[in-house]
């Protein structure tokens, strides 16, 4: 069901927070009920980094290696009946991208400049003429610091890293507790401190702490406050 607003008022929606948050989940909701166009912000860094681990091998944490490689991808989305999918040069790695390692490498390759501003240029297009959800680690503070709408979901590390736990099992993965809990531990404190866009709130970003909110009760929550949002400018 969509909400029912003047499609003339359409905004910019940065969602942005820690991992396991439910920010993908979230974002497509919201852009499937405001008839929004849905961004992945991490499986455009993670497709860069799934083409490095296949090109570079044991490079593909050098800087210059994959920079040199930037030039070779072609990152895009497509919609299946399973949802949304990313593509990588025109093969769909939806699932290929979902695994730990890709995640740990992506959130790596995230640190360097370049493929930070060669993916940011493309985000910056992709929202051109609004009516976008778009989330991400950084969207509210460099991709679209003018967003009209900032939200910042966060949870506490034992929340987080038991969601990634189920994810993993339900993958017929076999995670081991302390390793994923330690996992989501490391990617906050890389994604808060790398020198380049590192994660944080943004002044005006609205502050979602969903450890002990049901998905509904989010929904809710941030469906209310886009109302509000659109109904002001």
């Amino acid at each position: 069901m969509k909400l029912g607003l003047n499609m003339n008022n359409k905004i910019i929606v940065a969602v942005d927070g820690y991992s396991s948050c439910g920010k993908s989940t979230i974002a497509k909701a919201l852009a499937k009920h405001a008839g929004y166009t849905y961004v992945d912000t991490g499986a455009m860094y993670r497709a860069v980094a799934l083409y490095a681990s296949r090109r570079l091998g044991n490079e593909a944490m050098k800087r210059e290696s994959v920079i040199s490689i930037l030039k070779d991808i072609q990152i895009g989305f497509v919609l299946t009946s399973d949802g949304q999918h990313v593509t990588l040069n025109g093969e769909d790695v939806e699932a290929c991208i979902r695994t730990l390692e890709i995640g740990n490498l992506a959130s790596q390759i995230s640190t360097i400049k370049e493929v930070r501003a060669f993916l940011v240029a493309q985000q910056q297009a992709m929202g051109e003429k609004k009516g976008i959800v778009m989330d991400g680690r950084d969207i509210g503070t460099v991709v679209f610091p003018d967003a009209e709408l900032k939200l910042f979901l966060t949870a506490s590390p034992e929340v987080r890293a038991e969601r990634r736990f189920k994810e993993l099992e339900a993958k017929g993965e076999r995670p081991i507790w302390e390793e994923v809990l330690a996992d989501v531990n490391d990617r906050d404190y890389r994604d808060t401190h790398r020198a380049e866009s590192p994660l944080r709130q943004a002044d005006d970003a609205v502050v979602v702490d969903n450890s002990h909110m049901t998905r509904e009760e989010q929904m809710q929550h941030i469906i209310h406050l886009f109302r509000e949002r659109c109904a002001t400018v």
